[in-house]
Order: structure tokens, then C-alpha cells, then sequence
């Protein structure tokens, strides 16, 4: 068994703890976090209102899942390594290069198990397709689509109303959303990225699109039945369940507490009068070492569904949904279906298609025998990826492609 201590008990944490203590292979011995409500999600662990807490004392746990709000990683990272703590830490790994960088060093300083959640990688979809890839099924990868199909409802949750929505306060929407995608694309190849141009911003959730007549919140509001954007069609279905999106909202559940919730809390406000600055668009190029290239499109004005995307190869293609691909021989002229069957939908909701329960174990299992291939990035990897994201979004600010070197966008 291995024991756990949890440092940010919001969705993201308790959803990586639950998993760990399902598969029969943890127990949570602390908890971390400055809600009461939080800090009881997990009986019998001992409580701390704050991570320092837990930090001065010797090590209490195997290894600790690091869940904070993103601006918050980088200091109990650090430290928890310091003092041999392995580490499961939710994506981004931080806000700045600095920070991951620091982070990283200190992770391969110490010699602990060091995860990033980049939960895509380990979805039963991504093995398979993987799978192929290696074994040379469409030859040499050229070229690939990737689309990231947020869904109108979650980016309007998450990046209009809730605690991704300034980069001052959390980070840019790449970062925050997509840095699984990009680490994703790397993942395929097997290359690091080379240069990149970026295109995008924020075009719809602004005050002059706000519909005459509509008020500061749905609930009040006249238009709210002929909005998509409606925070009662969005949350009122969910009354009673204690899971994600509405977990984010408030710990009463019952149809009562989320009225009071979409009444007095950020999650009710009109999308069109909230204080969000991040895209709700973008669009990233990318050309690999090699010459491969890709391009990756974000967008919030979709259906929240798996990602979405087709690898052109010199012998053939792969077209792919999440769920299934479609292999396309160019020798026979054929093409043959893998169904992947994911567990859940893409979103935390459905546990990103199995990706957040099979992170968990590969975690656990390395955590225990002390072997890391079970682990399938590396934290320089980890830095390889977030590093993108920040000259995707030199990119789009500049209007300039941007080159990375050695790790580092010049």
C-alpha cells in the first residue's frame, strides 16, 4: 500500500485520490487544503488548513498529489521533492518557464518519482493508436490534424465563469487546457517541436455580444431560455450529484444549495458580463525536428466530446475520434477499424477516457517497485511541452513564428 498525502483537495485532487484508493493500492494518510469541506473528503487522514504545515514536519507519506490552483504548484513541488516525497502533480506543471524549470530541477536534484498528469498519454485510445504508429503501419508521419472540441458548456464553466478564466489569476487558456494536446503531439512523433506559429483570441464572451435585455445573472434574466450559455440548463439537471462540473460550484448538491450557488457564487453570472480575458479560440502550427508538421485547433464552440484527429503517413492514414480509429492501407487500398472502447468521455467528468484512472496506477505501480517506466514522460519531457505552449503564445501575441532551441523559445 502506499501512502498518500493530498496538497489541494478540490476536483482534480480528490478525483486522483479516489482513483488511488478504488484500485485497492493506497490509503491517504494527510490532507492539505484550506476548506474544512475539502480537508473532510478524506476520513482518517490527518488535516492541515495549509501545505507548509505538513512540509515542516518529516516526510509523513510515500508521495503526495500536488492539486493546488496552477499559480500555487511550484513552491510545495519544490518542496515536497526536498524532502523525498514522490510526486503526482496536476497539469500545468506552473505559470512561468522559471517556475517548471525550478520544478524540474528539483525533481531530478532529489531522484523522487515525478509524474505530470498528462492524462492523454495513458488512455487505452492513445496506447493503441501509439501502437500503430510504432509499428509502421502508415509509415513516416508527415502530417497531422488535431482538434481539441472543449465544448460550449465546459468553456463557458471553465474559462468564462470559473478559475481559469484571467491569465492574470491562473494562465493563458493554451497552457491551462491544451498543454495536454501539445504534449500529446510530441508523444505521437516521438520528436520535440522546432518552431511554432500561433493565431487566436477572445471573440465571442465579451460585453458588446451580450443580448439586449439580458441581466448580470441567469437566473434573473429574461433571455436565459434561448441562451446555450444558460447556467440553470447548464447545472440545474445535475442537483444531486456529487461529481464534476457541479462539485466546483458547492458542496450542497440538492437543487436548493446549487439555486443559492447560481444566485450568489461566479458560476451564475451572465457569460457576457464576467471578467474573463482568455481565448476562446486558437489555432497552433507546429513543425517538429524532421520536418513533420501538425496543426491544433482549440475551439470552445463545440459539443464536449473526445478529440479528434487525422495522421498522414507515407503508407497510409489514421483517422481517429477518441473512441475509434480508422486505418487507411495505401498498398491494399483497405481500411480496417480498432475499436478502443474508453471507459468515460474526454472530459474530468468521464475521467478523460480512462486516462485519469490508468495515470493513477502507472503512479502507484512506480511509486512501489521503484521503476519508472511506468511513467511514460520524463519531467525534461513535461518542460518540452509546457515550453511549447509558451511560444504558441508568443506566437499569437506577436504575430511572429517563434523557434525553440534546445528547450528554450528564442
Amino acid at each position: 500500500m502506499v501512502a498518500l498525502a493530498v496538497v489541494g483537495a478540490g476536483s482534480r485532487g480528490t478525483s486522483y485520490t479516489r482513483h488511488a484508493i478504488a484500485a485497492g493500492r493506497a490509503t491517504v494518510v494527510a490532507v492539505a487544503d484550506p476548506l474544512d469541506s475539502r480537508r473532510d473528503r478524506f476520513p482518517g487522514a490527518v488535516p492541515y488548513a495549509d501545505w507548509r504545515e505538513l512540509a515542516a514536519l518529516p516526510r509523513q507519506a510515500d508521495a503526495v498529489v500536488i492539486a493546488t490552483q496552477d499559480r500555487d504548484h511550484v513552491e510545495p513541488a519544490v518542496r515536497f521533492a526536498e524532502l523525498g516525497y514522490d510526486i503526482l502533480l496536476e497539469k500545468p506543471m506552473a505559470v512561468s518557464e522559471d517556475d517548471c524549470r525550478a520544478i524540474v530541477a528539483a525533481a531530478e536534484r532529489s531522484g523522487v518519482v515525478f509524474a505530470v498528469c498528462h492524462v492523454l498519454r495513458y488512455t487505452p485510445y492513445t496506447r493503441a493508436l501509439k501502437a500503430l504508429i510504432d509499428a509502421g503501419r502508415i509509415g513516416e508521419i508527415v502530417s497531422i490534424q488535431h482538434l481539441e472540441p472543449v465544448g460550449w458548456w465546459h468553456h463557458a464553466h471553465s474559462y468564462v465563469r470559473g478559475n481559469w478564466r484571467r491569465a492574470d489569476e491562473s494562465t493563458f487558456m493554451l497552457l491551462a487546457k491544451s498543454c495536454h494536446d501539445l504534449d500529446w503531439l510530441v508523444h505521437l512523433t516521438g520528436r520535440q517541436v522546432a518552431r511554432v506559429s500561433s493565431f487566436g483570441g477572445l471573440h465571442h464572451f465579451r460585453p458588446e455580444n451580450r443580448p439586449a435585455g439580458a441581466a448580470d445573472r441567469c437566473l434573473d434574466c429574461s433571455v436565459e431560455p434561448d441562451c446555450p450559455y444558460s447556467a440553470r440548463r447548464i447545472y440545474l439537471p445535475l442537483a444531486g450529484e456529487h461529481a464534476w462540473p457541479l462539485s466546483v460550484l458547492t458542496d450542497d448538491v440538492s437543487e436548493a444549495g446549487v439555486l443559492e450557488a447560481l444566485r450568489t457564487g461566479p458560476y451564475g453570472r451572465c457569460v457576457y458580463a464576467c471578467d474573463n480575458d482568455v481565448v476562446d479560440h486558437q489555432v497552433v502550427n507546429l513543425e517538429f525536428e524532421g520536418g513533420t508538421t501538425a496543426s491544433f485547433t482549440m475551439t470552445g464552440f463545440t459539443p464536449a466530446q473526445h478529440r479528434q484527429t487525422r495522421i498522414f503517413g507515407t503508407r497510409g492514414s489514421i483517422d481517429g475520434d477518441g473512441d475509434r480509429l480508422t486505418v487507411h492501407d495505401f498498398v491494399t487500398g483497405r481500411s480496417s477499424v480498432v475499436e478502443t472502447r474508453p471507459s468515460g468521455d474526454g472530459t474530468a467528468r468521464g475521467g478523460h477516457g480512462g486516462g485519469d484512472e490508468a495515470l493513477v496506477e502507472a503512479f502507484l505501480t512506480a511509486v512501489a517497485t521503484r521503476d519508472r517506466t511506468p511513467i511514460l514522460s520524463s519531467p525534461a519531457e513535461s518542460l518540452h511541452s509546457h515550453l511549447i505552449a509558451w511560444a504558441a503564445e508568443r506566437s499569437r501575441l506577436s504575430g511572429e513564428t517563434v523557434s525553440l532551441k534546445e528547450g528554450t523559445p528564442r
